[in-house]
């Protein structure tokens, strides 16, 4: 599977070749069984392994942990439905396997009653798998937000408001969203902040709303005397 260092079951491997092979164009064209291939080599199609695009998996990762994350079982709900959601889009089915904490994405098509059906798995290499407790996880997140919180601190003793406010509610966006320093924002993320959460989350002042941006690069410029988090 995806992202694991895991072996695939020899059950798995032998029925994969089967199908490949099965599936596998001859020199004339038709469909037959030679060309061979395995579970390590995909489907035809190259593309297709696994179907679900890479920038989808990382996103499924994070809402996953901040469900796990927050105190709030309504946030927890909202996160595991965006996550679902998202990954049904692409006919994906996410599940939690808690023997090894690990998230995993199977085809639909594998699924029913909740349960993979063995007998409909072709190839292992389309379902994903990420690990949700990698050494050093919550020491990361700790040293992330002590960072941003530094950063917020920085901005508040030297600019006050609406500054001020604004640097707190972006460092929280910033450690329990994406888990980067404030510093770290992509113009994606910052846009997502101004446009998105703090609107929302961030109870904002008109004059707070109408210097954000102006904050943002306020917050930048305080970074810069901040010992940042070292580099993961």
């Amino acid at each position: 599977m995806t992202r694991t260092n895991d072996e695939p079951p020899e059950w798995a491997k032998e029925r994969a070749r089967e199908v490949m092979a099965a599936e596998e164009p001859s020199d004339d064209g038709e469909t037959g069984e030679t060309g061979g291939g395995g579970a390590e080599g995909g489907a035809a199609d190259g593309d297709r392994v696994p179907d679900v695009p890479a920038e989808s998996v990382d996103e499924a990762e994070r809402l996953t942990r901040l469900a796990r994350r927050t105190e709030s079982e309504a946030a927890a709900a909202f996160y595991r439905e965006r996550r679902d959601e998202l990954v049904e889009g692409h006919d994906y089915v996410p599940r939690l396997r808690e023997e090894d904490d690990t998230l995993v994405l199977y085809p639909e098509e594998w699924m029913e009653d909740g349960t993979v059906q063995l007998d409909r798995i072709e190839t292992t290499d389309r379902a994903v798998e990420v690990s949700l407790s990698g050494p050093g996880d919550a020491d990361r997140y700790r040293e992330i937000a002590a960072y941003n919180d530094a950063v917020a601190d920085a901005v508040a003793d030297a600019h006050g408001d609406p500054h001020a406010d604004t640097a707190e509610s972006f460092a929280a966006f910033m450690s329990n969203h994406y888990v980067r320093a404030v510093d770290d924002a992509t113009p994606d993320m910052r846009a997502e902040f101004r446009e998105e959460y703090l609107p929302r989350n961030g109870w904002p002042s008109d004059e707070q709303l109408a210097v954000v941006d102006e904050s943002l690069d306020v917050i930048e410029s305080a970074a810069a005397d901040v010992d940042g988090p070292e580099e993961s």
